[in-house]
């Protein structure tokens, strides 16, 4: 029996400038943006090349709270320098080492320990984790 993740709510304060940070600036593909009535909206996107989506959900309480989502790579540089070039605020490479978070990627460029990070207009933060083409788990 395969539990495929396939979507993640994301809470937002505003889903049209958090629908313009993750089309404009995360290059997300906009799936689905549908209205019914004044106070329901679903606004979905796909990260590129991903088989999970996410939905914009306005939610002041909850804005901000999601933490530690991962969008998995095969080259860390590469991805933080499209971030930075489309606008966002992107942490420099760091590594995970003896004494925890270390700056620059992992000396063996081994997978899974080598990231950036970002948020959104909200707070919410992703990591972005290097993992070499071929050795992602499934």
């Amino acid at each position: 029996m395969d539990f495929k993740l396939e979507l993640v709510i994301i809470p937002v304060t505003d889903v049209d400038r958090a629908k313009a940070f993750y089309l404009d600036q995360a290059g997300f593909r906009l799936d689905v943006d549908h209205r019914a009535g004044e106070d329901f909206r679903i606004v979905q996107l796909t990260p590129p090349g991903s088989a999970c989506s996410v939905t914009l959900m306005r939610n002041l309480e909850a804005a901000g709270s999601l933490q530690g989502l991962h969008l998995i790579v095969t080259d860390i540089d590469a991805a933080r320098a499209e971030l930075a070039g489309r606008g966002v605020e992107v942490s420099e490479v760091f590594h995970f080492g003896p004494r925890g978070q270390t700056p620059g990627p992992d000396p063996q460029r081994a997978s899974y320990n080598s990231f950036v990070s970002f948020s959104d207009p909200d707070g919410n933060g992703f990591l972005v984790q290097e993992v070499k083409s071929g050795e992602a788990a499934h």
